[in-house]
């Protein structure tokens, strides 16, 4: 694969940011060390400017090109996840309970490497946007740096970025125009009842029969409210109750998550789950309430930006190694609400076979990340050609 040869010279250094990164994980907002390494790297880049504490740890680094141009932003998560590491590799997590097992550490040593490329060259017009973003995979700084003003700050005109994929072929690309990854939601719901002792259930209100008639309930949405060929999950993912085998608890919690591409179809389950919620309360006498928050909404890509991006892709990886038509994924992205504001596009690149990511034994294979930057770097200067 093509890569650009300055970045194949600096890639070694890249393998060690990158496993620097994955044995420092921080989680949500708090990527505050995270983020001093990415300012440390981009002052040695010699970028123009760096601002900080963008949704509280959010870093945006610009770098001029040649002459007057449209702004582009290229975005990495920074974050990790709440779980332990079972890699037993030597760069592996230092802090229990933290884990890079997602690839944020990846995608941030591709841009940082974008960066060095295109701060030593500059061959581009415009300006370029560097977004190092916090909390993509919970409370979404994607949407807090986009609420703060960051596009208008800045003046950024479109926005791209990557997410690596096991399971593809190592260095491919895919995406597709349109939407690519889901909206998610989060439900949350408390049933009240009555305990007591097992011995004597006349007695009490118990609350496990209407949690499981619930939770049941519940997953007849998808095949009994939606249209077969509908995009639709509804899973629950929790159901909680109780302490003790003679004991009948007082309380019960039913947990999951919905995942939709239609407004109408995301509007459908809100209102179902709440007549479920409220038809079984009553049926067996107890009191639920259900608590639906709306998280990410669909990330929706922009097909005159898929069409730009693809052909660098292809520059990069050649044609047999780039697909644009994949099928739309039911995860979820927090990028939704930069392409929201901006016009823009979100690709995977393959890094080839291993566990998945959110699996305690995956690591981002370090041999993409000159590709991944050398996409980035490439279509600054595809775009802005100077």
């Amino acid at each position: 694969m093509p890569i650009v040869n300055r970045i194949g010279e600096f890639a070694d250094e890249m393998k060690t940011w990158r496993r620097w990164l994955h044995a420092h994980p921080e989680l949500k907002l708090d990527c505050h060390e995270t983020a001093g390494f990415v300012v440390d790297k981009l002052r040695g880049f010699g970028v123009d400017e760096i601002h900080e504490g963008l949704a509280t740890s959010g870093v945006v680094a610009i770098i001029e090109g040649q002459g007057e141009g449209p702004t582009i932003g290229l975005r990495a998560d920074m974050d990790a996840l709440p779980m332990d590491e079972m890699t037993g590799l030597e760069h592996a997590s230092t802090v229990p309970g933290r884990m890079h097992a997602c690839g944020h550490d990846g995608h941030t040593t591709m841009l940082l490497g974008a960066a060095r490329y295109l701060a030593e060259t500059r061959r581009f017009k415009g300006r370029v946007a560097l977004i190092f973003q916090p909390a993509e995979e919970d409370i979404g700084g994607g949407r807090i740096m986009v609420e703060e003003g960051m596009m208008e700050r800045f003046g950024i005109d479109e926005v791209y970025a990557l997410h690596n994929e096991p399971g593809q072929p190592l260095g491919s690309f895919s995406t597709t125009p349109g939407p690519i990854m889901a909206a998610v939601d989060t439900f949350r719901i408390h049933i009240q009842g009555k305990g007591g002792h097992g011995a004597y259930p006349h007695e009490t209100v118990d609350p496990i029969p209407p949690a499981l008639a619930i939770a049941q309930a519940c997953q007849t949405i998808v095949s009994r409210n939606a249209h077969p060929r509908d995009d639709l999950v509804v899973s629950v993912t929790m159901v909680q109750s109780g302490s003790a085998d003679n004991v009948i608890p007082d309380k019960a919690f039913v947990g999951g998550t919905v995942r939709t591409f239609d407004p109408d179809l995301r509007d459908m389950v809100e209102r179902r789950m709440g007549e479920i919620v409220a038809g079984t309360a009553a049926a067996f006498g107890v009191e639920a309430v259900l608590d639906y928050e709306r998280g990410y909404p669909p990330t929706v890509n922009h097909a005159a930006n898929v069409d730009k991006a693809a052909a660098v892709a292809r520059e990069v990886a050649g044609d047999h190694a780039v697909e644009v038509d994949r099928a739309r994924e039911m995860g979820a992205e927090d990028f939704s609400y930069m392409l929201e504001a901006r016009p823009g596009a979100f690709l995977f690149l393959g890094q080839g076979e291993g566990p998945s990511v959110h699996h305690p034994k995956y690591d981002f294979n370090d041999e993409i990340a000159p590709v991944g930057a050398s996409f980035f770097a490439r279509l600054v200067e595809t775009l802005n050609p100077a």
